[in-house]
């Protein structure tokens, strides 16, 4: 039947800056997808309790005055979503997050923050996981495709619609389907099991970083550096 065919938990997080590990997460979603199709869902809104930048308010829209008044504090944002993941995880159902190892360790930097379980603690030691990282899997599936490999540009190549780019229940649902979307093109991804995907990204992830970094090497930036780790790179010694 495949993987893509199953229960698949769609994920994604809109917050305050692109470092993943001083970012806060000002909103969240979880969305249960069964053959495209939304079968449940939880949005979470946080008060980040740092100031929200205007370049990141531009992207998803949540202000500062809003996140102070409605949202809940960030520290019961970030355990209830590591809960929910680590629930679906402990059943062997598959998250499926566009550039996982961003939200991932963004994720795991606010646990550690707030001084909460880590997600492999809930998960008694394991690593997370099965991950479907469409990014990753397109990435290698489609390697010398131009062009971009944003969310919203890989979701027209695959003709998912995404119908509010940067709002973390649509970006959750594209992400999903577009995992469906690519599976369904490339017969090789569909027939690998999640545990098996989940070690493949792990390789594909680590070779394009390595190639990147020499790329950007050979361009005469001697000191690039770029993380092979996926789906969750290792935190800062500490919190931030």
């Amino acid at each position: 039947m495949g993987w893509h065919r199953e229960l698949l938990i769609g994920f994604d997080l809109e917050t305050t800056g692109t470092d993943p590990r001083e970012a806060r997460i000002v909103t969240g979603a979880v969305i249960e997808v069964r053959g495209g199709e939304p079968a449940g869902h939880r949005e979470w809104l946080a008060d980040p309790g740092v100031e929200i930048p205007p370049d990141a308010v531009a992207v998803h829209g949540i202000s500062n005055e809003r996140a102070a008044s409605e949202g809940r504090p960030a520290d019961q944002v970030a355990d209830a979503i590591a809960d929910v993941l680590t629930g679906y995880w402990k059943t062997g159902v598959p998250v499926v997050a566009y550039n996982a190892a961003f939200d991932l360790t963004l994720l795991s930097a606010e646990l550690r923050r707030h001084r909460l379980p880590s997600l492999r603690d809930r998960l008694g030691g394991a690593e997370p996981g099965p991950v479907v990282d469409p990014y990753t899997i397109d990435r290698w599936a489609d390697r010398y495709r131009p062009g971009k490999r944003t969310l919203q540009a890989v979701c027209g190549e695959y003709g998912v619609v995404l119908d509010s780019a940067h709002d973390a229940s649509a970006d959750a649902l594209a992400a999903a389907r577009l995992a469906c979307a690519i599976a369904g093109r490339h017969p090789k991804i569909a027939s690998l099991g999640p545990a098996e995907l989940h070690r493949c990204q792990i390789e594909w992830y680590a070779a394009w970083a390595a190639d990147f970094q020499d790329f950007l090497r050979r361009k005469g930036d001697s000191a690039a550096v770029i993380d092979t780790a996926w789906p969750l790179r290792e935190p800062a010694d500490e919190p931030v």
